[in-house]
């Protein structure tokens, strides 16, 4: 098994081959470029190299190019030529055409299995991101999950949350004396961002199945490492969408993996297209968790690899931690371009063979500035790399082409059809129509006894002594859980001689179509 993915050739004539180590591939890594620079077809010969070493890969499609993993290459090709020169004079001489094992994953299940998580596996940080909360609605979602955590409210889909949020705001001054103020302008805020996450296809990502990290880190029969491909053209239409389920499945990866030091290789690579979309405009404190998972979760055997434009994309702390570096050709057409372009510079390891900042905006497609960690995790001098010719097809599949992978996928049939269990949602339907059956009770009986009262008064029957009303003070005690909150509140609400009415109509369509 080889120790190393080969790159490309650097140095004089581009004859020197240039290697990621393996050892150090889960020391991180950043792909940068301006556009059509060939950041894509160098993330497809990473994702090459990985499986062929026996790591399993996970990427983001965002432009629909990389399906092509799924097929070899062909000697019919308008490339051909060109790609064969190439491997020549970099010295690639086990160059061959070859399919690799690709699974397709698409949150919008339409080309790939369908990728699904919980509510209560998000979380209250993640989901706030994705609703872009303000730190007061914030606050009220992490009551949410804080109330749903103390009752057994299992948070699995979005009509969860969206009927506790209902509760919260029925229950609002009650709660507010334990938490802090609920208010319902808030309450009303978060249920419309839910509602615009819903328009924009992301009821799809919360239910169950939920996703098994197992099914990300698969090898095949003859050694190679599973790709795992998700569509995310679509996707893109989203960013928020797109950029927290990432950062949820680095974050799951994080929690559940054991450590496992320095292994020989990583026991997944994950790549990060479009990465400045997780850092734009996103919170103090999820930065941090990003670092903070970046720094540990080496330890755990993933490597991550930013796939962006500009190296300026990413935070300097978390930029500081990305020791495999591809820097494609960068742009410099005014004084900001420049000076980013003089700091991407000044990040390499110099080599007094050529002035790396006019490498950098000198380098042709296909070309890039390179430099590998080394023995002992020490960054490599940085060299001009003529990066190696895809062994996969360079372009999309055909829908016919994808559909046929999907079909024959381990994974079919294993996420596809939605499993709507009892949570949230059920528990406290169950509970309003307690609820409204007492309160209908209690109204009958009121009704019974101001009948019986009336009879008394008219002498129309007697039939003993009427007991006296009693003087003694009547005690009113809490409910201690939400669903003795819900049966009160109901039966005070509706325990008039409208009460059977109300019920049909408030609760009725409370639920209705759920």
């Amino acid at each position: 098994m080889a120790s190393d993915i080969f790159i490309g050739g650097g140095g004089p004539e581009y004859g020197t081959q240039q290697h990621l180590s393996l050892r150090y591939a889960n020391r991180h890594g950043l792909i940068a470029g301006a556009t059509g620079t060939g950041k894509t077809v160098t993330l497809q010969i990473l994702a090459e190299g990985f499986s062929s070493a026996g790591v399993p890969v996970f990427l983001s499609d965002v432009k629909g190019d990389l399906s092509g993993l799924a097929k070899a290459g062909s000697d019919t090709h308008k490339l051909h030529g060109p790609f064969t020169e190439r491997a020549a004079t970099i010295g690639f001489a086990d160059f061959i055409y070859e399919a690799f094992p690709v699974t397709f994953w698409d949150l919008f299940g339409d080309q790939g299995h369908p990728v699904r998580t919980t509510v209560s596996e998000m979380g209250p940080l993640l989901l706030s991101r994705l609703l872009d909360l303000s730190e007061a609605q914030e606050g009220i979602l992490n009551i949410a999950f804080r109330l749903a955590d103390e009752d057994g409210l299992p948070l699995l889909d979005l009509k969860d949350l969206q009927s506790l949020l209902v509760w919260i705001g029925q229950n609002a001054k009650d709660l507010s004396l334990r938490y802090g103020n609920v208010s319902s302008a808030s309450i009303g805020a978060i249920q419309r961002r839910l509602l615009v996450l819903e328009n924009q296809g992301g009821t799809g990502l919360f239910g169950e199945p939920a996703l098994a990290l197992a099914d990300l880190m698969r090898t095949t029969a003859d050694g190679k490492g599973q790709i795992n491909i998700l569509a995310a053209d679509k996707l893109m239409a989203a960013p928020g969408l797109y950029a927290t389920f990432l950062l949820w499945l680095l974050s799951e990866l994080f929690e559940e993996l054991p450590e496992v030091g320095d292994p020989d290789k990583p026991k997944l690579v994950f790549f990060f297209d479009e990465a400045h979309l997780l850092f734009d405009d996103a919170p103090k404190a999820l930065v941090d968790k990003v670092e903070q998972v970046a720094r540990l979760i080496r330890s755990k055997g993933v490597g991550v690899y930013f796939v962006t434009q500009n190296p300026a994309d990413v935070p300097e702390d978390i930029l500081g931690q990305l020791g495999n570096r591809v820097q494609h050709a960068l742009r410099a057409f005014t004084a900001k371009d420049r000076k980013q372009l003089r700091m991407a510079a000044e990040t390499y390891r110099e080599n007094p063979a050529f002035d790396t900042e006019a490498a950098i905006r000198e380098v042709g497609v296909g070309e890039a500035v390179t430099s590998m960690l080394q023995k002992k995790g020490v960054p490599g001098v940085v060299e001009r790399t003529l990066i190696r010719p895809p062994s996969s097809q360079l372009g999309p599949l055909t829908k016919a082409e994808r559909a046929g992978v999907m079909a024959a996928s381990d994974m079919a049939g294993k996420y596809d059809d939605p499993v709507d269990r009892k949570s949230a949602y059920e528990i406290l339907k169950a509970r309003a129509d307690q609820a409204a059956v007492a309160a209908a009770d209690a109204e009958e009986k009121a009704e019974e006894d101001t009948a019986q009262a009336r009879e008394f008064n008219a002498a129309r029957r007697f039939s003993g002594s009427r007991v006296p009303r009693s003087t003694a003070r009547r005690t009113t005690r809490q409910p201690k859980t939400l669903g003795g909150a819900v049966a009160n509140a109901v039966i005070k609400e509706l325990s008039g001689t409208t009460g059977r009415r109300l019920v049909r109509g408030i609760l009725g369509g409370l639920f209705k179509g759920r």
